[in-house]
């Protein structure tokens, strides 16, 4: 088998969540989707998805990632990999916690204004979410060395896919949001053995722009 020289690796975020809605930091929390307000969104992610092969899924653990790869890839819940990896940032003490709440806490002030280089009490900072990231993402790549994986998705959060993109991309900690049931394209080169994102692209699942 020919090595495989180039990957396309979309990663997708979850559908709603009440507290997505509520504006409250959901991090490692196992918050279900907000059924049936994440549908529609979903169902715009499945047909931009429909006729797309991929040599192979991967999913965070966490329930909400579950539900929507289940309605947007259906039936492959029983071949992909669920990935602890591929979770939420860990926000700590801020978890289920909103923004009104926390805007006069000093501490939350200065995790804010690091853009993430602090952790947060009791939390992950944003080089400790690039860790583990970083580590399934080489796993990804030597397999698809390994087993000539060609085109990969991946179900995770808003934080991680942030994160990629920050990586990946040289995009600033704070333009790297993408909305529910939204992601990304990466396509990603192996040039003289060292993988590099030579472009990306948004997946284009929403019909407005707000």
């Amino acid at each position: 088998m020919a090595a495989v020289q180039r990957l396309e690796l979309v990663v997708v975020r979850h559908g709603v969540t009440r507290w997505n809605l509520d504006r409250r930091y959901q991090g490692q929390r196992d918050i279900p989707l907000l059924l049936p307000d994440a549908v529609p969104d979903m169902d715009r992610l499945r047909d931009h998805l429909v006729g797309e092969a991929f040599d192979a899924v991967h999913c965070s653990d966490l329930t909400r990632c579950r539900q929507t790869l289940a309605h947007v890839l259906p039936g492959s819940e029983g071949t992909a990999s669920f990935d602890a990896r591929l979770r939420e940032l860990d926000f700590g003490d801020y978890e289920g916690r909103t923004w009104d709440a926390l805007k006069d806490d000093p501490r939350y002030r200065a995790w804010v204004d690091s853009a993430g280089m602090q952790a947060p009490p009791g939390g992950e900072s944003a080089d400790d979410l690039w860790a583990r990231l970083e580590a399934w993402l080489e796993g990804v790549l030597a397999q698809a060395a390994e087993q000539g994986h060609r085109r990969v998705l991946a179900v995770s959060h808003g934080g991680a896919i942030r994160e990629l993109r920050r990586r990946l991309e040289a995009t600033d900690f704070w333009e790297g949001v993408v909305g529910q049931a939204q992601g990304y394209r990466f396509e990603i080169e192996n040039r003289e053995g060292e993988w590099q994102c030579t472009a990306s692209s948004v997946v284009p699942v929403r019909v407005d722009a707000s």
